[in-house]
């Protein structure tokens, strides 16, 4: 398993439009990790989606899905807190929103 980050570069679409403003004085900017771990599912789209097994029963939460409230309550979080999504970014992506997109 991988895990990718990045430190984006303060283009506009990572700032609000520039509302955000950047301080440089703080740079160079740095992240780390120590001692992550992931425990998750390989997820495959033309699979049928994911190698959990559906009966497993160390992991529910790997089956778990959101109710009405915590739908809700996700919602109210991406409206006012939420800075940027790239699944509804066209114009940064011309060719094709990444394949996750379709699932939000």
């Amino acid at each position: 398993m991988r895990l990718h980050s990045s430190i984006w570069n303060a283009d506009e679409w990572a700032t609000r439009g520039g509302l955000v403003k950047t301080d440089w004085s703080r740079a160079p900017f740095t992240a780390s990790y120590k001692n992550f771990s992931a425990d998750a599912c390989i997820w495959s789209p033309s699979g049928g989606g994911s190698s959990c097994p559906l009966n497993s029963t160390t992991r529910a939460w790997y089956r778990e899905k959101l109710n009405t409230a915590a739908t809700r309550k996700l919602k109210w979080v991406q409206k006012y807190h939420r800075v940027y999504n790239y699944c509804t970014d066209k114009w940064r992506f011309p060719k094709g929103l990444a394949p996750e997109c379709k699932f939000t």
